[in-house]
């Protein structure tokens, strides 16, 4: 029973699904994934994901602002704080840093970060932490933003095992995406091998990055199956128990996508 901790569900390519959002779940349902995270990537798209997650009872969403996302007024904590509550989000983000390009000055990308997670503190929400050539003022804010009791991921995680600890000493789990499979991604792998098991996740972040050996295609939420088996295989271990701790990870992490939670979520 796997869990696809982070996926862009309206961004899919459903060609191969013949257009259908069902058809693609229920290809990944077919092959044992029990549950999907879908990722608003900014405040304008939250209410098109959030119908999405309202009309799958096995899908929960996520709203944030990406640091890399344009946006006509920059979001303000209250602004995402509002759109979480409306919407019956279960996490905040993805939010974080991304230096490796030039679009979104850094500085405004602090901002939205912070905003970001004085939001998730205020809601006791975990957060979805996107990084990128930014490891140590991503640190520096965690340590001073994020509520440790409440924690949260670094998601599509493709730093050093030094990194990794520090963020799981920080309370955050690590989530590995199809990039582990990549023939290039050995160091990704030994880090892999190395992250306590019960402070990992494994995600699709699809259309993006399809694990081998799809890559080159856009990705899908089934997909995440291959992430686990690679992770299986480095770490000798079977897949059942890659997939049992992952899930019961996600769930601890995100209690508020727990069966017993939707029941009492009227925006699930």
């Amino acid at each position: 029973m796997f869990v696809d901790s982070h996926c862009h569900l309206d961004r899919l390519d459903l060609t191969p699904h013949d257009g259908s959002l069902g058809r693609a779940l229920d290809a990944a349902r077919a092959r044992g994934v029990q549950r999907f995270l879908a990722i608003a990537t900014s405040l304008e798209s939250a209410p098109d994901v959030a119908a999405i997650a309202r009309a799958h009872a096995d899908v929960d969403l996520s709203v944030g602002v990406h640091p890399l996302q344009e946006a006509d007024a920059e979001p303000d904590r209250a602004a995402i704080r509002d759109a979480a509550e409306r919407f019956g989000a279960v996490a905040i983000g993805e939010t974080g840093l991304d230096f490796h390009y030039d679009g979104i000055p850094r500085e405004i990308q602090r901002a939205r970060f912070i905003a970001h997670m004085q939001a998730a503190r205020e809601l006791a929400l975990p957060v979805i932490i996107h990084t990128r050539e930014a490891r140590e003022e991503t640190l520096s804010l965690i340590r001073e933003h994020l509520d440790p009791a409440v924690g949260g991921v670094l998601h599509c995680f493709t730093e050093d095992l030094e990194m990794a600890r520090e963020a799981v000493r920080l309370g955050l789990m690590i989530s590995f995406s199809g990039i582990v499979t990549f023939a290039s991604a050995s160091t990704l792998r030994d880090v892999a091998r190395q992250v306590p098991l019960d402070r990992m996740l494994i995600e699709t972040d699809s259309p993006f990055l399809a694990p081998v050996p799809h890559r080159g295609r856009s990705n899908e939420p089934q997909w995440v199956v291959e992430v686990a088996e690679c992770i299986a295989a480095e770490r000798g271990i079977t897949v059942d128990e890659v997939a049992m701790q992952t899930r019961a990870n996600f769930y601890r992490l995100f209690p508020g996508c727990a069966p017993e939670a939707q029941t009492a979520n009227p925006f699930v």
